[in-house]
């Protein structure tokens, strides 16, 4: 009887991930706020839908350990609060962004539930703790144009955040990223990616001469080299990328945009010379049958995970994610494939452009040149971030060791992102109040 229930469930998990992914589009062809407030309220009823659907199949599945059933109450008012709690503070908030914010957090709570409860209900405090943090940003953000005036100090925090590491970091799968502190572990370039495009922004807002952008390039240069020492070839990237289209943005000049990619192809190349924790990513990438059972171990046990679940998945608690080594952040997604299907991954992919097309729409009608800046440099990180792990997972491009955004585990992680969906909130009610 479980397993009927399991094998028709993934059917209907589906159709409704489908529709909230329908409805994120359909949302953008509405006028009318209340067309637009309706498509919002039925998107919230497919999400929690969707979270009951799961949590009943790992419910039935455990045998009825009513741990399942503790958790889903404890997710499910986390995020009814937060929708109803921002909808009512903060009236004329992007009800897109809200509700794509809790349905990706819904994703990834109830996946790492059924991986490991007791990293789910760490998570859960995390983003508790997150939104809590998040919920006065909008407010900040509106009034606080002093911040294009401290671009100095974002730089020098963002700097010795990520250069913490080589007092108290330590070494986890090649790359020395990581610091401790008692039972937290936290990645500081998450969050010093955030103030990065601050400190960006600040700096090139008002003056775009050319010895002036020689300096900052300089100066965000260093940030590039010291993730690369720590061999954070990920968080280098993202870094690089955002300073790029920020300076593109800024400038107008379609040279810079072609002199950073040619100095991306020149640093990979010679990152690729130079560092053997490259060479060993790129060679699982380019042969990983041929090396199985070292460099391209992980990345083959994903591409199993994604052909064994094909279109429709295997079914919610019926595929082997445990094979996938790091499955709980990095390979997150190649789990969730087999068992919920690449049509479902596909809604997800659909639900992450969604907003990065509000992010660039607020980007857009923003006046300010120094708030332009800070959402397109936050725009640019949080896509690239998703381009790589989702990149990374299906083979298309080397594994950088990033995480997707608010799906996997990791506290550093999900407080970043939930920060980035709050400032860009604060930039939309700012664009409201300026119009």
């Amino acid at each position: 009887m479980v397993n009927t229930i399991i094998s028709f469930s993934r059917y209907f998990i589906l159709i409704f991930a489908a529709l909230y992914a329908v409805y994120c589009f359909l949302a953008f062809s509405q006028k009318r706020s209340n067309e637009r407030g309706a498509i919002y309220v039925v998107q919230s009823v497919f999400m929690f839908l969707i979270q009951a659907m799961c949590f009943l199949i790992m419910f039935l599945q455990s045998g009825y350990d009513r741990t399942y059933l503790v958790n889903y109450v404890m997710q499910f008012l986390l995020l009814l609060f937060t929708i109803i709690l921002n909808s009512t503070v903060y009236k004329r908030c992007s009800k897109l962004l809200l509700n794509n914010m809790c349905f990706l957090l819904m994703v990834g709570l109830m996946y790492l539930t059924r991986l490991d409860v007791s990293l789910a209900r760490r998570q859960y405090f995390i983003a508790l703790f997150s939104l809590v943090i998040g919920f006065v940003i909008p407010v900040i953000i509106k009034n606080a144009g002093f911040f294009r005036k401290w671009g100095p100090v974002f730089g020098i925090a963002g700097f010795l955040l990520i250069a913490s590491v080589f007092v108290f970091g330590k070494t986890e799968y090649g790359a020395t990223n990581w610091i401790t502190i008692g039972p937290i572990g936290l990645q500081p370039s998450e969050l010093a990616k955030i103030l990065f495009v601050f400190f960006i922004a600040a700096m090139i807002y008002k003056r775009q001469d050319l010895k002036y952008l020689i300096l900052v390039s300089l100066m965000a240069a260093v940030y590039v080299v010291v993730l690369i020492m720590e061999k954070d070839l990920g968080a280098s990237l993202i870094f690089y990328v955002t300073y790029i289209v920020m300076l593109y943005v800024a400038t107008k000049r379609a040279r810079w945009l072609a002199a950073g990619v040619l100095g991306l192809g020149v640093a990979s190349f010679a990152a690729y010379r130079i560092f053997d924790h490259v060479k060993v990513r790129v060679t699982a990438w380019l042969h990983p049958f041929e090396h199985f059972e070292v460099e391209g171990y992980q990345i083959c046990q994903s591409m199993f995970a994604i052909t064994t679940g094909g279109w429709f998945g295997v079914g919610l608690t019926k595929g082997w994610p445990f094979l996938i080594p790091v499955v709980v952040s990095d390979f997150i997604l190649s789990a969730i494939m087999e068992e919920m299907g690449i049509l479902f991954a596909v809604c997800l992919i659909l639900v992450y452009i969604s907003s990065l097309i509000m992010f660039i729409s607020i980007s857009l009608r923003l006046s300010d040149p120094f708030y332009k800046l800070l959402s397109t440099g936050l725009t640019a990180s949080y896509g690239f971030q998703i381009f790589l792990t989702v990149g990374g997972v299906i083979k298309m491009i080397p594994h950088t060791g990033v995480t997707l955004p608010l799906i996997s585990y990791g506290g550093s992680s999900i407080l970043s992102t939930i920060l980035i969906f709050y400032v860009i909130q604060g930039l939309y009610l700012l664009n409201i109040k300026e119009e």
